[in-house]
């Protein structure tokens, strides 16, 4: 699949908050650099409509952007120009194949993201995974809703939960997952592509859910109907000024908002199902 590359050059402060009106179009990859950051969308969803979204976010933030095209074949060359490993002090280490191992971490996890989200650079990712470091996964159900590379539900194998689904919408990143899982050892995770939908019907005990504002708000009643009564739902991927607008989306959907994390203008969460 080819795909358009959108340089984005931007004051640093402006480039979360376009990152993240971005992340509700078709764009499912993010590079930040000192200039801004680089945006991939597929080729085929790179339309005139598209790119006057763009434009029309151009009259409220200050930006600039240039588009050039990226082949399929020239994609591994961009990303690992630009991926660097990523370490979640010694609880977690992520790197590409080509990156020297660890030394002292307890869980390391190779990931080839193609064009996937979610290498742990990212503050949302990076956020669910500390959260991850204190959840005992044995014996456990876990759901990994908008799986994009798949690192959450390895990381969630790698500590010991063998019950395990994940599904993305982009079927880049559902094959990126079956790929990274392999990578990994961890292949009993089973991924599906599509939506909720395409999952099968069962519950959970743990589901995460790193996503965007609004996947997450049109999706709560159905990730209430799929977690286990007292199961844990940890969300991310909505700004700090979206926080009380997710969270009384959480109450009003028999969830118990329990703790929240900040990184940059970004936010995680961590509820129960209340009954």
């Amino acid at each position: 699949m080819d795909y358009v590359q959108y340089n984005i050059q931007c004051p640093t402060e402006f480039a979360e908050i376009i990152i993240a009106f971005l992340g509700e179009l078709p764009f499912d990859t993010f590079q930040e650099n000192e200039q801004g950051f680089e945006a991939f969308i597929p080729s085929k969803f790179d339309t005139t409509e598209i790119e006057s979204e763009v434009k029309r976010l151009q009259t409220n933030f200050d930006f600039k952007y240039e588009k050039k095209t990226i082949v399929h074949q020239n994609w591994n060359q961009v990303w690992e120009s630009n991926f660097q490993p990523v370490e979640i002090e010694g609880f977690c280490g992520v790197r590409a194949d080509f990156h020297p191992p660890f030394e002292n971490i307890k869980h390391e996890i190779i990931i080839n993201p193609r064009m996937a989200f979610g290498t742990g650079h990212h503050e949302t990712t990076f956020m669910v995974m500390e959260f991850m470091k204190d959840i005992n996964f044995k014996g456990k159900k876990v759901f990994d809703y908008g799986c994009g590379t798949g690192i959450l539900a390895i990381l969630a194998a790698k500590m010991g939960c063998t019950d395990i689904d994940g599904v993305d919408i982009e079927e880049p990143a559902y094959v990126n997952s079956i790929e990274n899982a392999k990578y990994n050892s961890t292949a009993n995770i089973n991924y599906f592509h599509g939506t909720l939908e395409n999952v099968p019907v069962r519950t959970y005990d743990i589901i995460l859910a790193n996503i965007n504002r609004n996947v997450i708000l049109e999706s709560l009643p159905s990730l209430y109907e799929r977690l286990n009564p007292g199961g844990v739902l940890y969300t991310s991927g909505f700004l700090d000024q979206d926080k009380d607008l997710v969270m009384e989306a959480h109450l009003k959907n028999g969830f118990l908002p329990h703790d929240t994390k900040q990184k940059g203008k970004w936010i995680a969460a961590k509820a129960f199902r209340r009954y």
